[in-house]
């Protein structure tokens, strides 16, 4: 059995969000990918998608985004669930609380900003 913990994972910063990988292929997940994700007051992702579906699910905070063009709000112990191939943003709805989130999707997960596709590095 493995245990990576969030003290010993890495972490990535990318437009006000702080990414901590928990369980992906580099941390010994072979099926599965999860990371926490701490997000900034104001923070919000450029409009971007994955190649496989991603489910971010809230525990602190108020977050806010569009997904397939539809408008969303998702506060704690909700799920944001994104369809792979599928324009999204996400963004922290305060401007004063940081906002914390985990986020599953399956090993090997692309993701897509202007046309490029590449593997994020906080899910290798």
């Amino acid at each position: 059995m493995t245990v990576a913990t969030r003290a010993d994972a890495p972490h990535f910063e990318v437009e006000g969000y702080e990414f901590h990988p928990l369980a992906v292929p580099s941390r010994g997940s072979t099926q599965l990918a999860v990371w926490s994700i701490t997000a900034a007051p104001g923070a919000t992702s450029t409009p971007h998608q994955h190649d496989r579906e991603v489910i971010f699910f809230v525990a602190t905070g108020r977050m806010t985004g569009s997904i397939g063009g539809e408008s969303f709000t998702a506060g704690p112990g909700d799920a944001i669930i994104v369809p792979p191939d599928t324009d999204f943003t996400l963004g922290n709805h305060s401007a004063a609380e940081p906002a914390s989130l985990t986020v599953s999707t399956t090993a090997g997960m692309q993701a897509i900003v202007d046309g490029n596709t590449f593997p994020p590095p906080w899910s290798l």
